[in-house]
């Protein structure tokens, strides 16, 4: 499918229908469509949502990082992990506060995908962050920030 296709699809199909649109968009990796995809962050349903947030994350829509940092509070799991995850691909340096409020969220999906974003963001914000997660209570957390640390340190990342 085309991006003309896909875009209708998003805008108009089912619920299913516009979910794939959205993660097909993504593939496609044509800047037109950041911001319907951005609309599809409203979207009722959760799979457009999670999908769009995602494709935002592979177009590199810098311009979405504030309504990616919104979807970190959504009522969906899987929507904040994308949410989490894009702002890593962006290395949206303006989300640190809150993907480092993202590692106490109560899905272990989205605090481990937050952790990766801020290794992935790096920089001496995203860097203090990942030392304060990493000297925290939470042994899961302090490992996985403790790798990120290392992965940033060794440039890995």
């Amino acid at each position: 499918m085309g991006f003309d296709e896909l875009a209708e699809d998003l805008r108009k199909g089912t619920g299913l229908s516009r979910a794939k649109a959205a993660a097909g968009l993504g593939k496609l990796k044509d800047k037109r469509a950041s911001g319907i995809l951005i609309e599809a962050l409203k979207d009722p349903n959760a799979g457009v949502r999670n999908n769009a947030a995602y494709a935002l994350g592979e177009l590199g829509a810098t311009e979405a990082v504030p309504h990616l940092i919104a979807l970190i509070e959504d009522p969906e799991e899987w929507v904040r992990k994308s949410a989490a995850k894009a702002l890593g691909m962006l290395k949206a340096v303006h989300s640190v506060t809150a993907l480092e409020l993202a590692t106490n969220d109560t899905s272990s999906v989205v605090r481990k995908n937050a952790i990766r974003s801020l290794g992935k963001i790096g920089g001496d914000t995203a860097m203090l962050a990942l030392k304060r997660i990493a000297a925290g209570q939470d042994k899961a957390l302090a490992r996985l920030a403790q790798d990120a640390l290392e992965k940033l340190n060794s440039g890995s990342y």
